[in-house]
């Protein structure tokens, strides 16, 4: 049985705060699209950023077959328990010479522990989705976006960004707003595979994150105000519910590559079935 271990990259704090207005935990949201696909798997999450977390049931990062780090509401260039103690959990895995792989936060902090940068993106957030996200040559060769076409849409919200990845490391792939959108980054023994955006994420949870930064979404011009904001994240629910509305979906500008959960998952079903050939 594949085995795999999933860091939380939330504070308990945050967690208890988002969960009031029905956002999931970060990584109960990536064990779901996990186990959506590898219904055997097993899957263990450790709480990295809260202190006297350990792993679960006594276990040691050697029993894992792979480490996923999905998103975090911090930043990965500040320096409090919460960031260092990701940080030095990932270069800790990357020991084991197993896999891992990143979205968002995960990308950000396995750079900065490979020895890369990560700063405010001065485009700004870049929230919803993140179009037209181009594979390079690399990208295209590489199993990790097997599937993807060569242009596509993907969830995303951020306002960091890799700002310099380590010199190892090889992008996959980028857009207008963000020029790391996927790479690989070697660290330690092992790799990490990671992207910016959020395959793990769907419609449902991108519009309770939305409202969970509605205050954000205004100051920064993506809502007039909240009743445009709630009109809006009411049509992505909407959408999550019946994703054969053509209508909404050409609305909203979103096609198969987000509605179609295996399509939505591409790196992740690529990362978990890449685990076999790693062991």
């Amino acid at each position: 049985m594949t085995r795999i271990l999933i860091m939380e990259g939330n504070t308990r704090a945050h967690r208890r705060t988002a969960a009031k207005l029905g956002v999931r935990d970060a990584s109960a949201i990536y064990a779901a699209a996990i186990a959506a696909h590898f219904r055997d798997a097993g899957l263990d999450i450790v709480h990295a950023a809260d202190p006297g977390e350990g792993l679960p049931g006594g276990a040691s990062l050697a029993d894992y077959d792979g480490l996923v780090i999905g998103g975090s509401a911090l930043h990965a260039y500040d320096t409090g328990f919460a960031v260092r103690n990701q940080i030095e959990l990932v270069r800790a895995f990357a020991q084991t010479g197993r896999p891992m792989l990143g979205s968002c936060w995960g990308l950000q902090i396995a750079a900065i522990a490979a020895g890369g940068t990560v700063g405010r993106n001065p485009k700004g957030r870049e929230v919803g989705f993140a179009r037209n996200i181009a594979l390079n040559a690399a990208g295209r060769a590489h199993p990790f976006l097997a599937g993807r076409p060569p242009a596509y849409d993907a969830i995303c919200i951020h306002y960091d960004e890799v700002t310099r990845l380590p010199a190892q490391a090889t992008v996959l792939a980028g857009n207008a707003h963000s020029a790391v959108q996927a790479a690989t980054v070697p660290l330690g023994r092992s790799e990490v595979w990671a992207v910016q955006y959020h395959p793990e994420f769907d419609l449902a949870h991108i519009a309770m994150a939305m409202r969970h930064y509605q205050d954000d979404m205004i100051a920064d011009g993506f809502f007039a105000d909240a009743a445009n904001g709630q009109d809006y994240t009411g049509r992505l629910l909407a959408l999550h519910e019946n994703r054969h509305d053509k209508a909404l979906a050409w609305q909203l500008g979103v096609d198969q590559q987000i509605l179609d959960d295996a399509l939505r998952r591409t790196e992740i079903i690529n990362w978990v079935n890449s685990l076999a050939g790693a062991g």
